[in-house]
């Protein structure tokens, strides 16, 4: 339903990482639902065409979608009802319709040079003001075709077809066989102990271990007082940044080293890449049998690539921007390789059962805004709703800025100290991203926390 009415954030045409911890299990499961690269990429072919790195949007930023697969997967091992069902009540709102919120009608007014500079995206992704109604017939019958016949169509029939026709008309570098060739990974999380929980984080290609640095260096300081805490962050954001740009990347292409994240010594060189900023939507969700689900999604910036394929309704990712034409970077673009990525579920267990899901959209600040709501719920002991309603801090994107909610404890002494690079941002602001979690009370039961930055709410059903 969020690719149908959240399509600046999420679309069937980006990807998906999953932590699964199913009841009775003594750990969690990861899936990897990230697309490769076209077997047409390369560093050398970019630099060909003129690029010195990698364009923002466009066909050239386009990678296989791997979030159609990915829900088959969790399907085909973890579900009770087929795609038909579960995709019914999406196609039927895109068919008919749904009222813009504000949070879209903003995003469709300054996506509009992007949207309005491909023929279909501008036709179905027109500026709208909130309230009025936006309907997608395309991707209702795309999801239609999904529900009666499953991923096949999306990655090997007619679909498929038209994406890779569609981007093929715009110079892209997929082609038919990089669609049918697509498969999720089943992985392993990274755990570590954190006193007497135990953390699982998404292993690379994400910065899952960004986040393990960042919270394994912060543990010291997580109590500490709020400037303080402030700057032991900008601190570990400064060491664990650069390991990441400096190591993470597809584990087909090159292994990472776990060593240095979790080393609280270990610095990494250079200032830390600045990444893309995007959209992304982060949901976990608890069964009455026990199974616990952390998942992300998202099309990488807002509104992905800005194209949709023709005929299908599907807006399609530009994943691809985050890799590098530098042929030294170990992640380079090339053929069939999957590029660094943001997305970061995150799981926390204790005595061998889920205690904790939690995650955010944020991009490039998804482990630091993880971070400070995993110290609200371990070492504050705040609920879900305090954990991911509290004010937040952020290394910006680059890290020559600090951003701050103007209700942080530590805003007032950060401005009177006249320390560089301090930006003041509204209460409540999305540059502090959209958190989500559920942690389980003292009766078992499970209590959940929706961000008041977010169009979001708990629910239970």
């Amino acid at each position: 339903m969020l690719c149908v009415v959240y399509p600046h954030m999420t679309a069937i045409g980006g990807d998906l990482f999953a932590l699964i911890w199913p009841a009775g299990a003594q750990e969690p499961i990861g899936l990897a639902g990230a697309g490769r690269s076209g077997s047409l990429a390369s560093w050398q072919a970019l630099r060909n065409r003129g690029l010195s790195r990698m364009p923002e949007a466009g066909s050239l930023t386009v990678t296989v979608p791997g979030t159609v697969e990915a829900w088959g997967r969790l399907l085909e091992r973890f579900g009770s009802l087929g795609f038909a069902p579960l995709l019914a009540p999406a196609a039927s709102v895109a068919r008919d319709g749904f009222l813009v919120t504000p949070g879209l009608a903003q995003a469709l007014v300054e996506s509009s040079l992007l949207l309005g500079g491909d023929a279909e995206s501008a036709r179905l992704l027109p500026p709208l003001r909130s309230g009025m109604l936006l309907r997608n017939q395309d991707l209702a019958e795309s999801l239609a075709a999904i529900g009666r016949s499953g991923f096949n169509d999306f990655y090997r029939g007619a679909i498929a077809g038209r994406i890779v026709g569609a981007l093929e008309r715009r110079g892209g570098v997929l082609t038919a066989e990089d669609l049918a060739q697509h498969r999720s990974a089943w992985v392993r999380p990274v755990a570590f102990r954190y006193r007497d929980l135990v953390v699982y984080e998404m292993p690379p290609p994400t910065q899952g271990l960004a986040a393990v640095g960042l919270i394994r260096r912060l543990e010291a300081a997580a109590q500490a007082p709020p400037l303080v805490y402030v700057q032991a962050l900008q601190r570990a954001r400064d060491a664990v940044y650069p390991l990441r740009d400096s190591y993470i990347t597809d584990p087909d292409f090159s292994p990472t080293p776990e060593a240095p994240f979790l080393d609280l010594e270990a610095r990494g060189w250079g200032p830390g890449e600045e990444l893309l900023e995007g959209d992304t939507i982060y949901l976990c969700t608890a069964d009455e049998h026990g199974n616990v689900v952390s998942l992300i999604q998202s099309l990488a910036g807002t509104f992905g690539s800005g194209i949709v394929a023709e005929g299908t309704g599907v807006l399609l990712q530009n994943r691809g921007s985050y890799f590098s034409l530098e042929p030294s970077h170990v992640n380079r673009l090339e053929p069939r390789k999957r590029t660094m990525h943001t997305l970061i579920p995150a799981l926390a267990g204790r005595e061998g059962s889920c205690w904790a899901a939690f995650g955010t959209m944020g991009a490039d600040g998804q482990p630091q805004i993880q971070a400070q709501v995993w110290h609200n719920l371990a070492d504050h002991g705040l609920s879900a709703q305090e954990a991911v309603a509290r004010p937040r801090v952020r290394v910006a994107p680059g890290g020559q800025q600090l951003w701050l909610e103007a209700d942080h404890p530590a805003a007032r002494q950060l401005l009177r100290s006249g320390a560089a690079g301090v930006q003041v941002l509204p209460p409540r602001s999305s540059q502090l991203g959209h958190a989500q979690a559920l942690v389980r009370g003292a009766d078992s039961g499970w209590q959940g926390g929706a961000d008041p930055r977010a169009d979001g709410s708990v629910v239970e059903v």
